[in-house]
């Protein structure tokens, strides 16, 4: 593990990213932690360095719903219409008629395991040129902006025929407020972040918290300068597809309760059958496609395994085939776009999280390292 340490120095010292906290779990205890680097000036990174982690707030969002749907509130083939009936009356953009969007009505029903998989329709405005196109000329909003119209994306495909990254796992966590009747924010406090003691997690800064935030730096050449990145303060409603803050430590307990099957420190928050369902392939064998960004600030091209089989179960994205000398086949990871990462290998049973604050996201130099990372933990446990 001395080995590991010091690659991830040297991956600090090469300005792979300005700090990195990088982390290995199993269902016991954790078998590797190292921080390399300083979270902002004067101050060194930490396991407990605050940090935004965006999309990993996904896992978090699907860990909600799936508590509900143990609970019989919903279940997976659920219309998300039933629930929450504005869904029904998003379009479906066609094309467009010079500046004039193409639209139409949905032609399939989504269900809770669309939004969760990504196969509902919606689209990210920085992976698909035709929702950024529907943005611009509309003048819709980001869904980062945290404002509730800010939801009603047109959809790029009918529910269930294509797999999209987008903003589905937001829906998600307003079905589940729909469903439950707490807003998300204390659901997941009370069901989730309690149990699990992670108490660097929220959805908002307190005094405490800020303290312990690390700087975001975009990469400017050779080095990094300051970004301003980070979930909207007091939204109009939380983004379970982007809106939390946690660090290395909590995010490693969450991994840990779910290689446990769903238990953690004697607080069980799923059944193990629970979770076997969340991490079963949910997206209807449709094959997630690589990332395409159409936004270079914000992410590169982002194909993770090229040649390998990849679906999505209702948390993650799933590896189907192994990868040799790293993770194995149904394997789940994914990660934030400050690139923050981390993967779950529930057949070899350990989870690795690898986290920084450097724009954009799978910048190449970074996820060199990542990978070197994973092959050195495989290696080093002897399981590659």
């Amino acid at each position: 593990m001395g080995e590991i340490a010091a690659l991830l120095d040297r991956a600090v010292a090469a300005q792979a990213a300005p700090f990195l906290v990088a982390q290995t779990v199993s269902a016991e205890a954790t078998l590797h932690c190292h921080a390399a680097g300083v979270a902002r000036p004067g101050v060194a990174a930490a396991d407990d360095t605050v940090l935004r982690i965006f999309s990993q707030t996904k896992a978090i969002g699907a860990l909600a719903a799936m508590i509900l749907i143990e609970r019989g509130k919903f279940g997976f083939d659920t219309p998300v219409g039933e629930i929450l009936p504005a869904f029904d009356d998003l379009p479906v953009l066609e094309g467009f008629d010079g500046e004039t969007p193409r639209l139409r009505k949905q032609r399939t029903v989504c269900t809770v395991a669309h939004l969760a998989s990504h196969t509902s329709g919606l689209a990210y405005e920085y992976w698909n040129a035709d929702t950024k196109r529907w943005m611009e000329i509309t003048g819709h909003p980001t869904v980062f902006s945290g404002k509730l119209s800010a939801l009603n994306y047109a959809l790029v495909s009918d529910p269930g025929t294509q797999w999209h990254y987008g903003p589905g796992v937001d829906w998600l966590g307003r079905v589940v407020e729909a469903a439950d009747g707490r807003r998300i924010d204390d659901f997941c406090r009370q069901e989730i972040f309690e149990p699990l003691a992670m108490g660097s997690t929220a959805f908002e800064l307190d005094e405490k918290l800020h303290g312990r935030l690390a700087d975001a730096v975009s990469r400017d050449g050779a080095g990094f300068r300051p970004s301003r990145s980070g979930p909207a303060p007091q939204p109009e409603f939380y983004g379970m597809g982007h809106a939390l803050y946690s660090t290395t430590h909590d995010y490693g307990r969450f991994l840990r309760m779910v290689l446990r099957g769903g238990e953690l420190d004697g607080n069980r928050i799923l059944k193990p059958e629970s979770v076997a369902s969340l991490l079963a392939a949910r997206s209807g064998g449709i094959a997630v496609s690589p990332l395409r960004s159409i936004a270079p600030r914000v992410s590169r091209d982002h194909d993770p395994f090229p040649g390998l089989a990849l679906s999505h179960s209702f948390a993650w994205c799933r590896l189907d085939e192994d990868a040799p000398g790293r993770r194995r086949a149904g394997s789940q990871f994914w990660a934030g776009a400050l690139n923050t990462h981390s993967w779950l290998d529930p057949q070899t049973g350990i989870a690795g999280l690898f986290m920084t604050q450097l724009a954009p996201f799978a910048d190449e130099t970074l996820m060199a390292a990542y990978e070197a990372y994973e092959r050195a933990v495989y290696g080093g446990l002897g399981r590659d």
